[in-house]
């Protein structure tokens, strides 16, 4: 399941619905020098730029205080010319993430971390989204995947990528099981798998002796070893799955993708264009 020629496609979409909206702004705010974060928000503003969204990029030193950072949230969410905002993770350990993101106003929470977006995620509602689990069922419809009535594992619960893809499995009817760094027997589940979602961020942690045959496999994972770069799964998972995401190539471009689709969202609820999910709004 190749991520990219699909993430091509969303991009030339959102490109057109920019063009019919008019500006669409986008802000990230970056804390210190991070060099993964730098490398990643440098690869969303080019994106945004070849669809024409309105990308500002604040950096912060690391030594601002949370409540400077807390007013810059506050300018955002004040401003009319900015329809989403992104705060790069991590951030320092001095600054509670948890209250920043509280802070976000939840319409231009496109990364859908704002506990608002995430309960209505959990109720069935769904607002923003994050990105990269969207990413994902995106990529499994894309290749019609059945989903419905299918057994799902997803290895990982972060907040970000793992109960999020849950839910949207759930939603989509799967019979959902989730796997941590806790689960015992990781093999037991991961065999019973139709669908395997693998977001573990530990290489190679599912073996392709631990892959169902004729399942669907999408590795979320992207790790730098001694070789190069490779996934939470094993490439020769390949040889038993029906379908397997590429590392690099697979969710990788789609996350970008859906975070551009999201802005567009955004500035769509902002102009009263879609309701926003939620009493009151």
């Amino acid at each position: 399941m190749k991520g990219a020629p699909l993430a091509e496609r969303i991009r030339a979409e959102v490109a057109d619905d920019v063009r019919e909206l008019g500006e669409v702004g986008l802000a990230t705010l970056q804390v210190g020098e991070d060099e993964a974060s730098t490398v990643y928000l440098r690869l969303k503003h080019q994106a945004a730029a070849e669809v024409e969204i309105v990308s500002v990029d604040r950096k912060l030193p690391h030594a601002i205080t949370e409540n400077e950072l807390l007013g810059l949230v506050a300018d955002l969410n004040a401003d009319e010319a900015i329809d989403g905002i992104l705060v790069q993770l991590p951030l320092p350990e001095h600054i509670d993430e948890a209250r920043v993101i509280a802070a976000v106003e939840p319409v231009k929470d496109v990364d859908g971390f704002h506990p608002f977006n995430a309960g209505q995620l959990y109720l069935g509602r769904p607002a923003h989204v994050p990105a990269t689990p969207l990413g994902v069922m995106a990529l499994l419809a894309e290749y019609r995947v059945q989903i419905d009535g299918s057994r799902a594992v997803v290895v990982g619960r972060s907040d970000i990528v793992g109960k999020p893809v849950a839910h949207l499995l759930l939603q989509a009817n799967a019979t959902v099981t989730i796997c941590h760094s806790h689960t015992d027997d990781l093999e037991r589940h991961t065999l019973d798998a139709d669908v395997l979602v693998v977001a573990a961020g530990v290489p190679e942690v599912v073996t392709a002796d631990m892959v169902k045959g004729g399942s669907a496999v999408v590795d979320v994972g992207i790790n730098r070893v001694a070789g190069g770069l490779v996934g939470d799964v094993d490439p020769g998972a390949a040889e038993r799955a029906a379908f397997l995401t590429p590392v690099p190539g697979g969710v990788g471009p789609m996350t970008i993708a859906m975070l551009l689709r999201n802005t567009v969202t955004a500035a769509r609820y902002r102009r009263g264009l879609l309701a926003f999910p939620g009493i009151g709004r």
